[in-house]
């Protein structure tokens, strides 16, 4: 089973006792300043629950799969996200 973002953001009004208007302005704003901070470069740690920090990949080679074409993929960022010791420890329950 998994929650969707409305089902989180009831979920969120219900835990906190407020509008599920407000619990999804409070997710949007989550997500804008996750998006801006990895966007510059910036980490985003949340004690206990998790760590979220832009990563840097360097070009490598791989293959096109239909073709078997050698091919270059260029250098870009992921995401890296490692999970705060709270939700380590609900997970191995």
């Amino acid at each position: 089973m998994s929650l969707n973002r409305t089902e989180l953001i009831a979920k969120i009004a219900e835990e906190a006792g407020i509008t599920k208007t407000d619990a999804d302005k409070a997710m949007s704003a989550l997500q804008s300043v996750l998006v801006d901070s990895l966007a510059k470069g910036e980490a985003v740690k949340i004690t206990g629950l998790m760590s979220v920090e832009r990563t840097e990949r360097a070009e490598r080679k791989g293959r096109n799969p239909r073709t078997g074409e050698e091919i270059k993929i260029p250098a870009g960022y992921g995401v890296k996200i490692s999970a705060g010791s709270t939700l380590k420890k609900a997970v191995a329950k």
